[in-house]
C-alpha cells in the first residue's frame, strides 16, 4: 500500500470517526434526558456530584511522578552512567511507582478525613 492510498483512506477514515463521535455523543446526551424524564427528574437542575478530594489526587500524582522522574533521572545519570539505552525501564518503573505512592498517600488523607467527619457526627 502505498503513501498515496493510506492518504486517500486517511482522509475517509478520520471526518467519519469524527462525525460518528460526535454523533454518538449529541445521541446518548439526548437519551440520558429523556430516561431522566421519563423518571420523573428535570434535567435541567441535574449537575453531576462532585468530587471534593479530585484535586489532591492529581497533585499527589503529579508529584509522585515527578519525583519518580527525577530519582531516575539521578540515578541514570550517577549509578547507571555506564549503560547507553538500556534505562527507558527504570524511568517507567520509578514514575510508576511514585506515582502510586501518590495515589496511595491521597487514598490515606481522604479516608482520615471522611473517619474524622463520621466522629465528629457521632460524638454529636
Amino acid at each position: 500500500m502505498g503513501a498515496g492510498e493510506l492518504g486517500v483512506i486517511a482522509g475517509i477514515l478520520i471526518p467519519l470517526g469524527f462525525f460518528t463521535m460526535i454523533f454518538g455523543i449529541v445521541y446518548l446526551n439526548k437519551r440520558e434526558k429523556l430516561s431522566m424524564i421519563e423518571r420523573g427528574m428535570d434535567p435541567r437542575s441535574y449537575k453531576p456530584q462532585s468530587a471534593p478530594y479530585q484535586n489532591l489526587k492529581w497533585g499527589l500524582l503529579l508529584i509522585g511522578s515527578g519525583i519518580g522522574l527525577f530519582l531516575a533521572f539521578i540515578l541514570d545519570h550517577s549509578v547507571f552512567s555506564n549503560m547507553d539505552d538500556e534505562t527507558f525501564f527504570l524511568y517507567i518503573a520509578l514514575i510508576a511507582i511514585f506515582g502510586g505512592a501518590g495515589l496511595f498517600l491521597s487514598y490515606r488523607i481522604e479516608k482520615k478525613e471522611v473517619l474524622d467527619k463520621e466522629d465528629a457526627t457521632l460524638q454529636k
